[in-house]
């Protein structure tokens, strides 16, 4: 029996092949997005994007910056704290004024409620002047400060008085006796008296008016002044026995020391009676 004829395979088909080890797969291809979308619109949506972005971050550094804010130290070290009022006192009323401890008490007449206190921070209150409107202390660093009296409400301003420090630690300072002067009716300006000099400022803002400097050899005493016929005397006390002792005693106004044929220059106050002082003398500064 013969065998049927097979009809011939075909022949396969080569193998691909392998690609090696590490080849990175082929980018499936990118998708053509022309005609999908109008002209203009992905040019929109990122400039919206970059406007966004902006107020986002804005509105999350909101809090961050309040909260520095809040957290920032006080200048001088400064804490004024009113406190409530108690029922029945007079508002109108000014209140006393003390020192108790690392405060300033600002306290009723009548009952002793406190009204305000004020402190700094590692610094000690040695004397505060009271004058209408104003509580003015001075520091155990040598800054002078001026508070609103009635509802302590700011420190109106600050002053730091030169080379007072060391001095104001010492006994001589006595604790700062007399440093505090008030020199025109209403204490519309302040006298500063230490050692080295005597200083004025105008009460309502803390201007520097005049200074006016010991005699060589001396020094002012500020515990030994008072106040006589509108003048502050202050003792001067030199080191030799030839200066005379009328050279060792010093009278100051608002306007400056008082001598012979001075020509004040004035203080820029408003309220002080025109031609006040004329013909008595000027700051010797």
């Amino acid at each position: 029996m013969s065998a049927l004829p097979s009809e011939p395979a075909e022949p396969a088909e080569p193998a691909e092949p392998a690609e090696p080890a590490g080849t990175p797969p082929p980018h499936p291809p990118r998708a053509s997005t022309r005609g999908s979308t109008r002209k203009g619109t992905g040019r929109g949506t990122g400039r919206g994007t970059r406007i966004a972005l902006p107020v986002a971050l804005a509105l999350l550094a909101l809090p961050l910056i309040t909260a520095a804010h809040h957290s920032r130290p006080a200048p001088y070290g400064d804490r004024l704290t009113a406190h409530a009022r108690v029922p029945g006192t007079d508002p109108a009323a000014a209140p006393a004024l003390r020192t108790r401890g690392p405060a300033v008490q600002a306290y009723e007449p009548i009952g002793g409620a406190i009204r305000w206190t004020y402190t700094r921070e590692g610094r000690r209150p040695l004397t505060v002047l009271a004058a209408p409107g104003h509580a003015i202390t001075l520091w155990s660093d040598g800054l002078v400060t001026d508070t609103e009296r009635d509802g302590g409400r700011s420190v109106r301003w600050h002053r730091a008085v030169p080379e007072s420090a060391g001095w104001l630690r010492t006994p001589a300072a006595r604790g700062g006796a007399g440093v505090l002067r008030p020199l025109a009716p209403g204490a519309r300006m302040l006298a500063v008296v230490t050692p080295r000099r005597i200083t004025a400022y105008r009460t309502a803002d803390g201007d520097l008016r005049w200074v006016l400097p010991a005699r060589r050899g001396c020094a002012f005493e500020p515990a030994r002044s008072l106040h006589r016929d509108g003048a502050l005397l202050v003792a001067q006390p030199c080191a030799g026995t030839a200066v005379s002792w009328t050279a060792q005693v010093v009278a100051v106004d608002d306007l400056g020391r008082i001598v012979p044929g001075r020509t004040p220059l004035g203080n820029g106050d408003l309220e002080r009676d025109p031609g006040a002082g004329e013909g008595v003398g000027g700051p010797e500064n």
